[in-house]
């Protein structure tokens, strides 16, 4: 398999996924006149982040990563996000941008070493190892924890909501 197959369409799909989750929890929000900022500030336990910087999280984690393997500098975008709208426009930016990355630049990763930061450290480690190490778990983690927050707060969403349409299934 390679490195672009192994990120970019997972990337993709999650974050189509955890934007149609952001849909639900719109309406969710709409049928019971909460305020979409309170959901978007809601947390699983005080320390850990709100919704929103899930989001935002699972965001750089696709882009940053997608951009490190292609040897390219990361786009930035300003963490102001507050609404569920306005983490579905994040996800959308970053769905386009992780797409318009050529894969053969991606691809080229393999066999390479990605420098990346760590706090205020900089770290190095093969391409593979960012990849299936630090960059998918990293992503999966925060994606996950927007899942459950919101699944926590009662918008009734379920497995195939996070999990999205998976690609060449069909029945046997």
């Amino acid at each position: 398999m390679s490195m672009y197959t192994a990120s970019i369409p997972a990337f993709v799909r999650t974050l189509e996924a955890l934007s149609g989750v952001l849909d639900k929890a719109a309406a969710y929000c709409a049928a019971r006149k909460i305020e979409p900022e309170v959901l978007a500030g809601t947390r699983l336990f005080p320390n850990m982040f709100a919704l929103a910087r899930q989001v935002q999280l699972s965001s750089d984690f696709a882009k940053n990563g997608a951009s490190r393997l292609a040897g390219i500098d990361p786009p930035k975008f300003e963490d102001t996000e507050t609404t569920i709208d306005a983490l579905k426009d994040r996800i959308a930016r970053t769905i386009a941008y992780v797409k318009s990355i050529d894969p053969k630049q991606i691809d080229a990763s393999a066999g390479r070493d990605v420098v990346f930061p760590q706090g205020s450290n900089k770290m190095k480690t093969p391409a593979e190892n960012f990849l299936f190490n630090v960059c998918l778990p990293n992503f999966y983690f925060h994606a996950t924890t927007a899942y459950a927050i919101l699944r926590q707060s009662g918008v009734e969403i379920g497995k195939r909501d996070y999990l999205g349409s998976i690609p060449d299934l069909s029945a046997a």
